[in-house]
């Protein structure tokens, strides 16, 4: 199942939640606004990332300007914490199923949350549809 993190206001994270809908990709929808992210939840997500926490906190949120610290400089429970209580910190939307995870909004990548089946059947479209426009040239 894909958890799609988001909080309500970022356009990114309706972006992404209108895409998912319009591809009927079955996913749970997580406001880490009224719901902060747990231990096991914010784990799960570093365990994804390449550069740990660079690739999930956003360094131009007011709240990090504000803040001034070095996120890499605090434990992890300092750093749940944190995020805790600046759920803003997070960059958003956070996309995250078993095996990938995708963070912010872009349209091409997203489509490796569609399952294996729809992508074959759009390249086959995509294929034909290549086909007939070459014929007609």
């Amino acid at each position: 199942m894909i958890t799609l993190f988001l909080s309500p206001s970022c356009t990114s994270c309706r972006k992404a939640r209108a895409w998912l809908s319009k591809h009927e990709v079955a996913f749970e929808e997580h406001n880490i606004i009224t719901s902060p992210l747990n231990k096991e939840e914010l784990l799960q997500i570093l365990s994804f990332t390449e550069n740990g926490t660079e690739d999930i906190i956003s360094t131009r949120s007011k709240v990090f300007q504000k803040l001034a610290i070095d996120v890499d400089e605090l434990s992890t429970s300092s750093l749940m914490e944190l995020i805790s209580e600046n759920p803003s910190l997070l960059r958003r939307p956070i996309i995250l199923d078993k095996k990938r995870m995708q963070i912010g909004f872009n349209e091409d990548e997203i489509r490796a949350f569609l399952p294996r089946d729809y992508r074959k059947q759009e390249l086959k479209q995509a294929t034909i549809r290549a086909e007939i426009e070459g014929k007609h040239d």
